[in-house]
């Protein structure tokens, strides 16, 4: 059964490459910061140098370490790892879970995405602390997403496996109680976020309907 830990977060903030409404990641990153995220996760698909992430990375973790705020990178581990962020998060493509916990250790998190029932219990077969299951409502945010999961798929992997699981996909402020009802530890959002005319306001709205439902932090 899907377990909760203090150490993963509950609500976490996705920010994204440029064209991206609320600016750029460091913006979006204070945004969430402000209105009372738990972590930030930089992704960024764009085919930039290194360096150039690890400089908005460093920049970011700064900041978000003043609130304390966890800084996850997407899909690279050896980012993480360079720029001392809180974990990793890692797609299908990516390096293996194992071989991201022999270079990350045991201080960093690292979660997993599973986008079905089966990838998620071969996902939490894994050295991983949580996992990023969905999309459960469907996604806006990615060119060829993953089929809509739903919650009652969300809830029967929540059921079957011992990591938290954080809801991702379609996520708006409605759909918290429902998502947390499912069993799912928190959720990942994007779009609802960063697309509002105010970030700081949506991800506060978002804090507090996980308080509410979920009793607080």
């Amino acid at each position: 059964m899907s377990g909760a830990s203090p150490r993963v977060p509950r609500f976490h903030v996705i920010t994204q490459g440029s064209p991206m409404p609320a600016g750029s990641h460091l913006q979006l990153a204070e945004h969430a910061a402000e209105g009372g995220a738990d972590a930030v996760q930089l992704r960024e698909k764009r085919p930039l140098a290194a360096a150039e992430i690890i400089e908005v990375a460093c920049r970011m973790r700064e900041r978000l370490d003043e609130r304390d705020v966890a800084l996850f990178i997407n899909d690279r581990a050896d980012l993480a790892f360079a720029v001392g962020a809180r974990g990793v998060h890692l797609g299908r493509t990516d390096l293996p879970a194992r071989c991201a916990r022999e270079l990350l250790g045991q201080r960093f998190l690292i979660g997993g995405t599973a986008n079905s029932h089966q990838e998620a219990l071969e996902v939490a077969a894994g050295p991983v602390d949580y996992l990023g299951v969905g999309p459960v409502y469907g996604t806006v945010s990615k060119a060829n997403p993953a089929p809509r999961l739903g919650l009652e798929a969300l809830a029967r992997i929540c059921r079957e496996v011992d990591q938290p699981v954080i809801a991702i996909g379609g996520i708006t402020e409605e759909r918290v109680g429902e998502v947390l009802d499912a069993g799912a530890h928190g959720i990942a959002v994007l779009s609802a976020v960063a697309h509002d005319r105010d970030p700081a306001e949506a991800a506060a709205r978002f804090r507090a309907r996980l308080d509410a439902h979920a009793g607080g932090r």
